[in-house]
C-alpha cells in the first residue's frame, strides 16, 4: 500500500512577503502583530490615560485615587487571506487584541473613605446623598474581566472582507487619514480629527482610478464610536456642570449609518485626501416614556483635509502629515473617540477661600431642551507632526494637535442668559461660556535596535482652555473625592510620559 504523500506548506509570492498556501487550497494567509508593554507615568493628571470607571470620574484629580502610573501588555494578532478568483481577489482580515491594563480605585463616598476597584461594584449612599449609588465599573473596566489577576480584555479591531472594490466589516473609516490620529505619535489622545484605529463597522466602495488616484463611499456604523451625545439641558444642575454633567445623554436607538465621501490622492511625492461625513443625531424621548414626546433629527456633517509630504530635503524618509477638521453637529470627527469630548481637570488655587481649581468641559453632538429641538455644536481643529531621521535606527517627531468647541446661542443663553443655570445658580462667577480650547503639544523619539523591535519615549502635553472665569460652589464628587467647597474656575494642564516597547512580528 503506497502512503500519502505529504503536503508541504509552499509559498505564495502572489501578494508581497510572508505568504503562503494553506495546503489543498488556492488560498494565501498571512500571520502578524506585535508585542507591546508599556507604562504611561503622570497619568494622574490625565483625562484620558488614567482610564474613567464612573460617569463622575476620577481622571486628573491629582490626589490619592488617581493613578500616577498605568501599565500596559498586549498581544496583538492578525490574519490576511487573499484568493485569486475570476472577479479579482477575495481578501479577508482578522485584527484582535489580548491587553492587561493597570486597574484603578474610586471613590464612593463612604464616611470611612471605602473605594471601589475598577473591575468590581460598590454599593453604597454617598455622604449627604438620599440613596444609595454603585460605584466602580459602571462605566466601563479597563480590563473585560478586570480583577482575576491572569485575565484581562480582548478587543476586535479589524475584521472584514474585501472583494471587487467593496470593503464590508470593521475597518478604518473611509474618512480617516492613512494615519488615523497618529500623524507622528504614539500618544492616544490627540483631538484635531477623526481617528478610528481600532475599526468601526462599515459598508464601502472604493473606486480606484490609476495614478494612485482613488474615491470611496461609505456607510457607517455611528453607534458608540461617532456619538458624543445628545444631551438635554433641562434637569442640569449648576453643580453638576462643572462635574463634567451638563444635562442627561438621551442618544436613541440607531437609525442611520453615518454616510462618508472620500477622495485621495497617493504618488511619491506624498498624499492629499479630502473627506465628507454626514451624521444622523437622532433623540429618544424628552421624558421616561415615549408619549412626552422627542426633538426632530437633525444632521450634522464634518469636513476634513489632510496632506502628508514625502521626500524632503531634511533626509531619507522624513515626513510632515497635517490634516484640519470642521464639525458641525459631528463632534467625533474632531475630538475623536480616544480623546474624548468631555474633560474634567482639578488642580491648586492662590485665590483666597478656593479650596483648589477646576476646568470642567464638554462638547456633545447637539443640546436640547424638553420641548424644543436640537441645537449643534460647532468645532475646528488640526493635528500635525514632522518625522526626522537621524539614521536607520534613530527617529524623532514633534507634533501638535488644537480643537475648539462653540456652543450655540440657545444653549448659552439657557447656561448663562439673565436668569440662566449658571448665573442663578452661580454667583461667584464673573464669565460664563462653555465654549473652549484644547491645545496639544509632544515629541517622540524611537530607537531600533535591530529590525521590528522599537523602544520609544512620548511626551504629550495638553491644556484644557476653558472661557469661565470667577469661583463655583460644588458639591461632594464622590469618585474622585473632592469636597463640597468653593473653586476657582481656570485653565488647566496634563503632562504624560508614555514608554514603550513594541516587537512586531
Amino acid at each position: 500500500m503506497k502512503a500519502k504523500a505529504v503536503e508541504y506548506v509552499k509559498i505564495c509570492s502572489l501578494y508581497g512577503a510572508g505568504f503562503y498556501y494553506i495546503p489543498g487550497t488556492d488560498t494565501c494567509i498571512k500571520l502578524g502583530g506585535y508585542l507591546r508593554a508599556e507604562v504611561a507615568l503622570g497619568t494622574n493628571s490625565d483625562f484620558t490615560l488614567n482610564q474613567n470607571v464612573s460617569t463622575q470620574g476620577a481622571n486628573g484629580a491629582r490626589n490619592r485615587l488617581t493613578n500616577y502610573y498605568t501599565m500596559r501588555a498586549r498581544e496583538d494578532l492578525n490574519i490576511d487571506t487573499r484568493t485569486a478568483t475570476e472577479y479579482g481577489v477575495v481578501r479577508t482580515f482578522f485584527d484582535g487584541v489580548f491587553s492587561w491594563t493597570t486597574g484603578n480605585y474610586v471613590g464612593t463616598g463612604s464616611a470611612t473613605g471605602g473605594t471601589a476597584y475598577s473591575g468590581a461594584l460598590a454599593i453604597n449612599t454617598p455622604v449627604g446623598a438620599a440613596a444609595p449609588a454603585l460605584f466602580g465599573s459602571g462605566g466601563g473596566s479597563v480590563n473585560g474581566t478586570d480583577g482575576n489577576t491572569s485575565a484581562g480584555s480582548l478587543g476586535v479591531y479589524y475584521a472584514f472582507i474585501q472583494f471587487a472594490g467593496f470593503t464590508m466589516g470593521k475597518a478604518v473609516s473611509q474618512f480617516d487619514a492613512p494615519w488615523t490620529n497618529y500623524p507622528g505619535n504614539n500618544f492616544d489622545g490627540l483631538v484635531g480629527g477623526s481617528g478610528t484605529v481600532t475599526g468601526v463597522n462599515q459598508f464601502s466602495y472604493t473606486a480606484d482610478f490609476g495614478q494612485g488616484i482613488t474615491a470611496a463611499f461609505s456607510a457607517e456604523d455611528a453607534t458608540s464610536y461617532y456619538q458624543a451625545g445628545n444631551v438635554n439641558l433641562t434637569g442640569a444642575t449648576a453643580a453638576g456642570i462643572f462635574g463634567g454633567a451638563v444635562g442627561a445623554n438621551a442618544i436613541g436607538g440607531s437609525r442611520s449609518p453615518n454616510l462618508v465621501g472620500m477622495v485621495r490622492v497617493d504618488q511619491a511625492w506624498g498624499l492629499f485626501q479630502a473627506s465628507v461625513a454626514a451624521h444622523d443625531n437622532h433623540v429618544g424621548y424628552y421624558g421616561p416614556a415615549e408619549t412626552f414626546g422627542h426633538p426632530d433629527d437633525k444632521w450634522g456633517w464634518a469636513v476634513q483635509l489632510a496632506l502628508s509630504i514625502k521626500n524632503i530635503p531634511t533626509g531619507a524618509g522624513d515626513v510632515i502629515n497635517v490634516s484640519a477638521v470642521y464639525t458641525d453637529g459631528a463632534t467625533r470627527y474632531n475630538f475623536q473617540n480616544l480623546a474624548g469630548s468631555t474633560y474634567v481637570m482639578y488642580g491648586s488655587s492662590g485665590l483666597a477661600g478656593a479650596y483648589g481649581s477646576v476646568a470642567a468641559v464638554t462638547a456633545p453632538d447637539t443640546v436640547f431642551v424638553s420641548g424644543g429641538q436640537q441645537e449643534t455644536i460647532k468645532t475646528w481643529g488640526f493635528r500635525g507632526a514632522y518625522t526626522h531621521n537621524w539614521d536607520p535606527y534613530w527617529n524623532t517627531a514633534i507634533y501638535g494637535a488644537y480643537a475648539q468647541a462653540q456652543f450655540g446661542s440657545g444653549a448659552k443663553t439657557f447656561l448663562c442668559g439673565a436668569g440662566g443655570l449658571l448665573t442663578v445658580g452661580q454667583p461667584g462667577l464673573t464669565g460664563c461660556n462653555p465654549d473652549f480650547n484644547i491645545g496639544q503639544v509632544g515629541i517622540i523619539t524611537r530607537w531600533t535596535p535591530v529590525k521590528n523591535l522599537t523602544f520609544s519615549a512620548d511626551l504629550a502635553w495638553t491644556n484644557v482652555d476653558q472661557k469661565y472665569a470667577g469661583t463655583i460652589a460644588a458639591g461632594l464628587a464622590a469618585v474622585p473625592a473632592k469636597p463640597a467647597a468653593t473653586y476657582e474656575v481656570k485653565d488647566q494642564n496634563s503632562l504624560v510620559l508614555l514608554l514603550r516597547a513594541q516587537r512586531n512580528w
